[in-house]
């Protein structure tokens, strides 16, 4: 039994694969199609991308209440585009969708990861053993929660905010250095940031203690009109 952790970095997809007998391995894919045909066995893929998408001005409502658990760090959690306007094939056109649609303007840093959020709608839309295994986490709401419902203080790109994170996942995981340091190693830096590893440890260390105790903002997640759910995933330990 193995699960995965993801998150998105400058070189495609960064995983980290945690096993039950302790094995550990990390790896970049090019696509998420790529990331998947690895680990189609997985017991689960936690992967820090918008999974469950609206067509419509409504807000998914595991965003808002992943904002309020925040509190000062709710900015991270940004407005997800609709679904018709993450198929925009241009910037230009993918605002005017979304305006149309929400009456909300997408950012240039949200349609830079629109790609992404593509790959992983296109692969869950046609694939239905990957809609069972693939599920949507917020790394902020994953330390929130691996800290006892606790927001970290200081941004993760930040020395302060990364050696926090680090100590949240040292105490529940005491692999996670070893893990850290391979993947310096093994990992060509221009593919990836520091945070980018730790954001993918901590989904696969939730993913790996969370088992049947896992949670999702909101308890009952609603789904979008192709039954995907609109949820964020979390494990707090010792509950």
């Amino acid at each position: 039994m193995f699960v995965v952790g993801v998150d998105g970095c400058r070189g495609g997809w960064l995983a980290v694969k945690l096993a039950n007998s302790g094995a550990w391995e990390v790896k970049i894919f090019a696509s998420f199609s790529q990331l998947w045909t690895a680990h189609e066995d997985a017991t689960l893929i936690l992967v820090d991308i918008p999974i469950g998408l609206l067509n419509d001005a409504h807000g998914r409502p595991c965003d808002w209440l992943a904002r309020r658990a925040l509190g000062p760090r709710y900015r991270s959690v940004f407005p997800v585009p609709c679904r018709p306007a993450i198929y925009g094939k241009t910037y230009d056109e993918a605002i005017k969708i979304n305006e149309q649609l929400t009456k909300k303007r997408i950012f240039q840093a949200t349609w830079n990861i629109v790609p992404k959020i593509r790959q992983v709608d296109e692969l869950l839309l046609k694939n239905r053993k990957a809609r069972d295994t693939v599920r949507e986490v917020h790394p902020e709401v994953l330390f929130w929660a691996l800290a006892g419902q606790r927001p970290m203080v200081f941004k993760k790109t930040v020395d302060e905010g990364f050696n926090e994170r680090l100590m949240v996942l040292n105490r529940i995981y005491p692999q996670t250095k070893s893990v850290l340091s391979r993947g310096i190693v093994s990992l060509r830096t221009q593919d990836w940031a520091r945070d980018d590893l730790l954001d993918a440890l901590a989904a696969a260390v939730t993913g790996l203690l969370g088992g049947k105790k896992l949670k999702t903002l909101p308890e009952t997640p609603e789904r979008d009109s192709h039954g995907l759910p609109m949820e964020i995933v979390y494990f707090i330990p010792g509950s």
